[in-house]
Formats: C-alpha cells, sequence, structure tokens
C-alpha cells in the first residue's frame, strides 16, 4: 500500500514537471501562430460577381468564357447585368452593391463631370472594342461633320454615350440644334436602318455580325477618322487602327476603302479589396480567352497594361512584369493558394517551435536534476567540516545526516530516462560515507562510541 502511495506520488510530480516545462512553451507557440494568423491572408471566396453590360463590347460573350475558366477552378463566377460601364464602374466603387469584378470600356470615366472611383482599380486591357460611327448622306472625314444631325449615343449609363458625348464636345458638335437620342444599340440600328436618324455610335468588336451586316449596306457609309492620331493624343485611352479595305467580305468589297477606326479598351476592372489570389486567377484566365487574334488583336497582345483612365493593381503590375505567381505555373489553384498561406505558417514553426522542441526536454530534465542537485550542498557541507578535524559526536551528527539526505533523495521522483543522476548522487554519498567511517575507525574514541552505520 505505501509502494502504491509512493507511484502515485512520483507520477503526480512527474506529471506536474511536465507540465512547468510544456506550458511556457506552448504559451509562445499560440502567441507566435496568433501573431503570423494576423498578417495570412483569408482564403479567397469561392463566387464572384461581376458586373456588365450585355450589349456593350461583346462582354455578354466574354463573360461565358470567364465563367466556364473559373468554374473549373471552383470558384463560381455570378454575372449582374447593368444598363451600361458607367453604372458597372458605378456597382463596383459601392462598398453595398457585392459586385467584385467588372467589365467595362476605357473612357467610360472621361466625362467632364466624372472623376476615377478610388476603390476601382484595373487589372489590364482584355482587346480593343473599336468606336464605329455609320452614317445616311454625304462622305465625312470626323466627327465635327454631324454637327445638327440626329445622332443615337447610346443610353445614358452606357460607355458608348461617355465616349460619344467626349468626341462631340471636343468638337462643339453636341448643342442645337444637334440631336442626341439616348437608343440602345438594336433600337439604335432598326433606327438607321430605317432613315429616322442620321447616325449612330456604337462600340463593339470587330467580330460582330451586326458591324459586319451594317458596313455592307450601301446606302449607310462607315465614319473614317482622318484625324485619329490626333484624337489618341488627347485621349490616351484611344488607339488608332487601320480597318483594311475589303477584311469583312472580299468579294463584295466590304469595307470599299481602308477606314481609320479609334479603339477603347475593353477592361477587366475589379475592386481594390479583391483577393490577390483571385485577381491573379482572373489575369490567367484573360491570357487564355483574350490571347488569340482578331481582326485588330494579334497573338498574345492582350491582356495588357494599357492606359485606361484607371489605376493598375499591384497584382496587375507584378503579373505584367513576372507572369503567373510560380505555385499558380505548377499546382491547382486551390493547392497553390492553400500552399501561399501555409507557407507564412512555417515563420512561426521555424522560428518558435524547432527551438523549442530542444528547449522543452532541457528545462524538464532541469527541474528533476535541480531537486537531487539541491542536495549536493548537504554533502558539500558535510565534506568541509570532515576538514575541521571534528569530535566523534560531530562524525556520528553527520553520518546521521548524511544518512537522511540519501533518504530524501531516494524519495525523488524520478523518470527512468532521468535515473543516472539518482545512482551518480548516491555514488558520491558512498564516497562521502567511506571517508566519514574511516575517520571514525581512526578516531581513539570509536570503541566507546556505538558506529551508527545504517545496512
Amino acid at each position: 500500500m505505501k509502494t502504491d502511495t509512493l507511484k502515485a506520488q512520483i507520477k503526480r510530480t512527474l506529471r506536474r514537471d511536465l507540465w512547468l516545462a510544456i506550458a511556457p512553451a506552448a504559451l509562445l507557440i499560440a502567441a507566435a501562430f496568433a501573431v503570423t494568423l494576423y498578417f495570412v491572408k483569408p482564403a479567397p471566396p469561392k463566387t464572384l460577381v461581376m458586373a456588365l453590360a450585355p450589349e456593350e463590347g461583346g462582354f455578354n460573350y466574354m463573360a461565358k468564357r470567364y465563367q466556364k475558366f473559373l468554374a473549373e477552378h471552383g470558384v463560381t463566377l455570378e454575372l449582374r447585368p447593368t444598363k451600361g460601364s458607367v453604372s458597372s464602374v458605378a456597382l463596383l466603387d459601392a462598398e453595398d452593391s457585392g459586385v467584385d469584378i467588372a467589365f467595362a470600356q476605357s473612357g467610360t470615366m472621361g466625362g467632364k463631370d466624372q472623376a476615377v472611383p478610388e476603390h476601382v482599380v484595373s487589372l489590364g486591357s482584355l482587346s480593343y472594342v473599336p468606336l464605329w460611327v455609320f452614317y445616311r448622306g454625304e462622305r465625312m472625314d470626323d466627327v465635327r461633320s454631324l454637327a445638327g444631325k440626329r445622332i443615337a449615343v447610346g443610353p445614358e449609363e452606357s460607355g458608348t454615350r461617355a465616349l460619344a458625348m467626349t468626341l462631340l464636345q471636343a468638337n462643339r458638335a453636341d448643342t442645337a440644334p444637334t440631336q442626341l437620342l439616348p437608343l440602345d444599340r438594336d433600337a439604335a440600328i432598326d433606327a438607321l436602318l430605317k432613315g429616322s436618324i442620321d447616325a449612330v455610335f456604337l462600340v463593339s468588336p470587330a467580330e460582330s455580325r451586326r458591324i459586319q451586316k451594317l458596313a455592307a449596306e450601301k446606302d449607310i457609309h462607315l465614319l473614317n477618322f482622318a484625324r485619329a492620331e490626333a484624337y489618341t493624343r488627347r485621349y490616351p485611352y484611344l488607339s488608332r487602327h487601320v480597318l483594311p479595305r475589303g477584311v469583312f467580305d472580299f468579294a463584295a468589297d466590304v469595307p470599299d476603302q481602308d477606314v481609320q477606326l479609334l479603339a477603347p479598351n475593353a477592361l477587366l476592372l475589379a475592386r481594390d479589396t479583391l483577393h490577390p489570389a483571385l485577381a491573379y486567377l482572373l489575369m490567367r484566365a484573360a491570357s487564355e480567352i483574350s490571347g488569340t487574334a482578331g481582326i485588330l488583336d494579334k497573338t498574345g497582345e492582350f491582356p495588357a497594361p494599357l492606359a485606361a483612365g484607371f489605376p493598375l493593381s499591384s497584382e496587375a503590375k507584378r503579373f505584367y512584369a513576372s507572369g503567373v505567381p510560380l505555385l499558380q505555373r505548377y499546382l491547382p489553384f486551390w493547392a497553390a493558394n492553400l500552399v501561399d498561406r501555409l507557407w507564412v505558417m512555417l515563420v512561426p514553426i521555424i522560428a518558435v517551435v524547432v527551438p523549442l522542441m530542444r528547449a522543452v526536454p532541457a528545462a524538464f530534465l532541469w527541474r528533476v536534476r535541480s531537486r537531487i542537485h539541491r542536495w549536493y550542498a548537504r554533502l558539500k557541507e558535510i565534506e568541509i567540516q570532515l576538514e575541521e578535524d571534528p569530535d566523534q559526536e560531530m562524525l556520528q551528527d553527520m553520518l546521521k545526516r548524511l544518512e537522511e539526505a540519501e533518504r530524501e533523495v531516494n524519495r525523488i521522483a524520478v523518470p527512468l530516462a532521468y535515473a543516472e543522476n539518482l545512482y551518480f548522487f548516491r555514488e558520491h554519498v558512498d564516497v562521502v560515507r567511506r571517508r566519514l567511517t574511516r575517520r571514525l575507525a581512526d578516531s581513539p574514541e570509536h570503541k566507546d562510541l556505538p558506529l551508527q552505520v545504517s545496512a
């Protein structure tokens, strides 16, 4: 029964020593991980909301391709239709709209009363989306010739209207008797074909069948921007392009001459809080979807960091300078993101956990040894007294104290792995005991006093 009680006491003591060694280390590790987690980016959301005007710039077709690409990487893209690029950008800038990204055209914020939203950044330009000005009557060579005409400039919040108003205002052709009509794309084309309006502004890819069909109409002409270069100097978000003669239809020779065009860019915009991993994934999608050649685009020309009227995001700057991050080149999106986040967690592991793995056993060993080592002070005290030529009575007292120290040390809870420290102390006790017994044996009074040596 006594043995069981002693064993239980030893276990409690060892358990307490272990916890006293582990607890500070655990607190340090927890603090290190807590600090690290503060700097670790949260996991990217699995759903993105995109604002776009379905009738502008071929955005609806592009959005479907982005949906497919993102779905392959476990991200759902929800589409939110808007009236135009202006309203798409406004939704993106609004905090409570829930919109993460948007398609828009460069020049959207080019109006005299419009400022660039502070929370909207560009992930790059995706393609050239030419401005087409179709008209009836005698041939013209510039927007200024449209003064006094009935012109469809697009709905109020559309990017087409924003660009049309910029050009018309620059040529002072936007005031009476000019009539500016807010017709949508289909209504404007029908009105032009019927002759109820004189001109229409359209922003659409060169591959659009509606544009090619309209260009083939005999009584309708496509405006040739004779001063295209001058416009690009004033408005950096525009670029000059030449539509080659006959490119739409070689047999019918459509168009029947080279035509200079002005083209804004189709933009991929994002809120400045977009998760960096999703920003890189979207730019990968842009490289795959927008990297092919078109009538005006060359292979690999897009996506590109062209002037767009919006600041380029930090991720976009790195992407266009260095390409896709290393992890996303060789790992699936979810795996690359997981490794990227876990990589930061290695900091506390390397800086804190690894050293503590050595420190904890050392602290535990120190606590075990300290219980034994403090008895060495008693041993040293007895040895010092031996040098002072003690009498028989003092020698007996010293021997008694030595036996008491040995008994107390034998009761100390020591794990088997550290039992050698206990046996070392007992050997040292034996050394001192032998010295004591020799002194007692050499003393002339040893016959009169009993020798108290425990068995």
